[in-house]
């Protein structure tokens, strides 16, 4: 079960380049369930995901390079490039999300959580800004489809 929250930010935090960072790229090859590939760094996972928005099943299986370059051929939409830094923030694990390519200049933060209570208790930083969990164009899938555009507020 994936327990999961996402914010968009009102500034990046300091000292950025102290943190571990990853390369990622993804693609799709259905959104409803999702299905996803994603290369991180040299690593190859296929990705199932249930519906939902803040809490769902999810299933990881690791792939090949060449399995992942087959599957990388057939994906719909567009292809999600990313640097992901991860940052400790008490016991938990902040993923800050800067988008490159044709998703940027978007930039997200997620935080997992191993409970609900602990997901809705959560009290963020100082630099998030506002909490986009429940509004599906910030999930990945739909940003796959549609492309990323800033809401109008």
């Amino acid at each position: 079960m994936e327990i999961e929250r996402k914010f968009l930010i009102s500034e990046l935090p300091e000292n950025l380049s102290g943190y571990p960072c990853h390369q990622i790229e993804q693609g799709y090859l259905c959104t409803s369930p999702v299905v996803r590939i994603r290369r991180q760094d040299d690593s190859y996972i296929l990705t199932y995901k249930s519906g939902g928005m803040m809490c769902r099943e999810e299933y990881n299986l690791p792939l090949t390079a060449e399995a992942y370059e087959h599957l990388r051929s057939k994906t719909d939409g567009i292809r999600i490039s990313k640097k992901r830094y991860c940052i400790p923030f008490g016991k938990y694990t902040i993923e800050l999300d800067i988008f490159e390519g044709d998703t940027a200049p978007l930039i997200l933060a997620e935080v997992e959580f191993p409970s609900v209570e602990e997901a809705n208790s959560f009290i963020p930083p100082a630099w998030f800004r506002e909490d986009v969990t429940r509004l599906p164009c910030y999930h990945n899938s739909y940003i796959s489809r549609y492309g990323y555009h800033e809401p109008e507020r």
